[in-house]
């Protein structure tokens, strides 16, 4: 069938932070369980240690989402009770372990994984896609760059010498920011597609065209697909216009927005307007979904 996606093509389903429903997420463990639920990408957030090296995280405040308050050691780098990625070394970070962030979730896992470095899940990705005989594709999101930068700290240089080792035919590279700096310079120096990341109240009727000709596609909050009344907003249609990409995210079972009553209705949504990928906590679902869709097309 031709989906009304971009090239027609099925949509992607982007492991968001892994499989980080039912598992701690950031985690080798959770990037393993995200291919085996039928994932077509994962997705790892890229933050710096003070010593400059690039960690998969999603938030600098380590608090959540690791058991950092539970080292004794760290306790002095604690800001107003939060520890910050920036402050900790990474023979620090090596001390931790995943938490699930959210408290309605699974916690049998909590504890038992490491904090993975970049250059790890670069590893991981090629191991992984020995095993499977087939590529392996991440999507990274190069996290608050500018002020890691401001520090001293160099994240899209190293973010470029380490891609540049990968083995092209095992790891495919996407790259995602809200910043637009790093992915233009990347875009080139990388060689890889690149994604500009908006915010929920953005004025995306004018920055869209602004920017097309500079990305390849564009991340988007979903709540942007969507006019009040419930109807498209034409946001998917104005970047297909363009000859970009629409993303969209996050899509979790068990934070439905109002007016739905199962995360398949959301989906549905999503794949019925030509949505080229979607972030999903839970990818199994998804996956399982848009199987379903294809079938009563």
């Amino acid at each position: 069938m031709v989906w009304p996606t971009l090239d027609g093509s099925a949509p992607r389903i982007i492991a968001h932070r892994g499989a980080s429903g039912p598992m701690p997420e950031h985690t080798l463990e959770a990037y393993a369980l995200a291919l085996q639920q039928g994932a077509d990408v994962v997705e790892p957030d890229l933050v710096c240690t003070r010593d400059g090296h690039l960690v998969v995280r999603h938030d600098r405040d380590l608090t959540r989402s690791t058991d950092v308050a539970m080292h004794p050691n760290l306790l002095a780098r604690q800001r107003k009770r939060e520890w910050w990625i920036e402050d900790l070394d990474l023979a620090e970070i090596a001390q931790l372990r995943a938490l699930q962030p959210f408290p309605s979730r699974d916690h049998q896992y909590d504890g038992r994984f490491r904090i993975p470095t970049f250059a790890a899940v670069l590893l991981w990705a090629e191991a992984a896609a020995r095993e499977r005989a087939a590529p392996v594709t991440l999507y990274p999101e190069l996290k608050s760059p500018a002020y890691f930068e401001a520090q001293g700290k160099d994240p899209c240089g190293r973010f470029l010498g380490m891609v540049r080792q990968r083995n092209p035919a095992r790891v495919n590279l996407l790259l995602q920011c809200f910043e637009i700096e790093p992915l233009l310079r990347l875009r080139e120096e990388a060689e890889v597609p690149v994604f500009l990341l908006l915010e929920s109240k953005v004025a995306w009727r004018r920055l869209i065209p602004r920017h097309a000709g500079k990305v390849d596609g564009f991340g988007v909050p979903k709540n942007l697909l969507q006019d009040v009344d419930g109807s498209s907003s034409g946001l998917v249609d104005l970047a297909h216009e363009h000859g970009c990409q629409v993303h969209a995210y996050t899509y979790r079972n068990d934070a439905l927005p109002a007016g739905y009553a199962t995360p398949e209705e959301e989906l549905e949504v999503a794949l019925a307007m030509g949505v080229d990928a979607l972030f999903c906590d839970f990818p199994q679902t998804a996956v399982a979904f848009r199987t379903a869709f294809q079938a009563q097309i």
